[in-house]
C-alpha cells in the first residue's frame, strides 16, 4: 500500500479510503492533498495512534481525485454516508458543539433535545443551536405551556376517544405532570387525539416562527397572576416568559443564519476545472462546471433563481437527511469567511465567468 501511495498518488484535493481484505470500507478520509496526508498514516505510530490501528487492519488503499478541498469535504461526508465506516465518526467535530430541538413523529408527538439526527424515523428537526442545556430548559417551558408530553417514547398512549382503553380494571394510572395540570394527559385518557394534535400544530408553528401563542398565554397569566398580588406566581411565570423569549430569539437568529446560507457559489478547481454550487438552506441542490459563455450562465441563472426563490424555502425545519451537509457547509463558511466573496444571491449582470 506504501509503495502504491508513493509511486501514483499524488498532492491535489480528494478522497481516499483504507479497505479491509473482506471489502469493508475501514475508513473514509479527504485531504487537500491526498498524497501528503495518506503518507502521515504510514508514520503513525502503532498501537497507539488510530492511523497506524486503521493501517494494520487494511488490505488496500484507494483514492479519486476532487476539483477542489470543497468538492473533496462534500464527497467525503456522502461516502460516509454511503459506508458507514467503523472507523469515522461522521461530523465529530462539529457536531458535539450543537444540539437540535426534536418533534418526534408517530403517536402524541413530544419535543426533546437531541445531538444528533436519524433520517430514517420520520421525525422533524429544528436548529441547529448553541447550549444544549439552555435549549433543554425553554423547551421545557414550552412544553409546560402547550401540555406535551414528556414521558418515555415507548410509554402508550391512550387518548380519550379510543374506543376501548387498555387500563386494569380497578386501577387509575397517574400523571404527576397531568395532575399539576403541565401536560394533556395522553397517556391516561385524558384527552382527545385531536385535541392533543392540534397543540402538536401549534408547537410547529411557534417553532416556525408563525406566533407566539404559547408566550402570549404565559403573559397572560402572569397579570392574572399579579392582579390578584399573588407575586411569587407572577415572579415564577415571569421567569418563564424570559425563557420562552430566548427560545423564540434562538430560532430568530437560527433561521436568519440558515437561510443567508442561500446562494451560487463558484469554486476554482484544479487545472481550470471551477464549478458552480447552488446552495440553499445549507445544502447543495445543484452542482455544474462554471459557465464558458454567456448561453450556459443564462441557464444557471434560470435554474438558480427557481430554486433559491422564496416558494422553494418556505419549511423552516430541517430534514435530518440534510443536517450533516448544513453543518458542513456553515462550517467551511465559518472556516473560510472570505469564500463569501465568491458567492452571489441574485442574478442577471454579474457573470460566474472569470473577465
Amino acid at each position: 500500500m506504501l509503495a502504491a501511495v508513493k509511486t501514483d498518488a499524488r498532492d491535489r484535493p480528494g478522497t481516499y479510503r483504507l479497505v479491509a481484505e473482506g471489502g469493508e470500507v475501514l475508513y473514509v478520509g479527504k485531504s487537500k492533498r491526498v498524497r501528503a496526508r495518506l503518507l502521515s498514516h504510514f508514520r503513525a505510530e502503532y498501537p497507539r495512534d488510530k492511523s497506524a490501528r486503521i493501517i494494520a487492519e487494511a488490505a488496500s488503499v484507494a483514492w479519486d481525485y476532487e476539483p477542489s478541498e470543497f468538492a473533496a469535504s462534500l464527497a467525503e461526508l456522502r461516502l460516509i454516508k454511503r459506508w458507514r465506516p467503523r472507523y469515522n465518526v461522521m461530523m465529530k467535530r462539529d457536531a458535539r458543539h450543537y444540539a437540535f430541538v426534536r418533534l418526534t413523529a408517530g403517536t402524541a408527538p413530544r419535543l426533546d433535545v437531541v445531538r444528533t439526527a436519524h433520517a430514517d424515523g420520520g421525525d422533524t428537526y429544528y436548529g441547529p443551536f448553541h447550549g444544549a442545556q439552555q435549549l433543554g430548559e425553554a423547551l421545557r417551558e414550552l412544553n409546560d405551556a402547550i401540555g406535551l408530553r414528556d414521558c418515555a417514547l415507548d410509554t402508550r398512549m391512550h387518548f380519550a376517544d379510543q374506543a376501548e382503553l387498555p387500563v386494569a380494571a380497578g386501577r387509575t394510572p397517574g400523571c404527576i405532570r397531568y395532575e399539576i395540570g403541565r401536560c394533556l394527559g395522553p397517556c391516561i385518557g385524558a384527552v382527545m387525539a385531536a385535541e392533543y394534535n392540534a397543540r402538536v400544530a401549534l408547537a410547529r408553528e411557534f417553532l416556525a416562527g408563525a406566533h407566539d401563542a404559547p408566550v402570549a398565554l404565559l403573559r397572560e397569566a402572569m397579570e392574572e397572576a399579579s392582579h390578584r398580588l399573588e407575586f411569587e406566581r407572577a415572579a415564577r411565570l415571569r421567569d418563564k416568559v424570559a425563557r420562552l423569549e430566548s427560545l423564540q430569539d434562538q430560532f430568530a437568529r437560527m433561521r436568519v443564519a440558515i437561510e443567508s446560507l442561500s446562494f451560487c457559489y463558484e469554486v476554482p478547481g484544479v487545472n481550470g476545472d471551477d464549478r458552480v454550487y447552488v446552495i440553499r438552506r445549507g445544502c447543495v441542490r445543484h452542482e455544474t462546471t462554471a459557465p464558458k459563455d454567456s448561453r450556459e450562465r443564462a441557464l444557471l441563472d434560470t435554474l438558480a433563481a427557481d430554486l433559491l426563490s422564496p416558494a422553494a424555502q418556505r419549511s423552516r425545519a430541517v430534514p435530518a437527511h440534510e443536517i450533516d451537509e448544513l453543518l458542513l457547509v456553515a462550517s467551511w463558511f465559518r472556516r473560510f469567511p472570505g469564500e463569501l466573496e465568491r458567492t452571489r444571491h441574485r442574478f442577471g449582470r454579474s457573470p460566474y465567468m472569470r473577465v
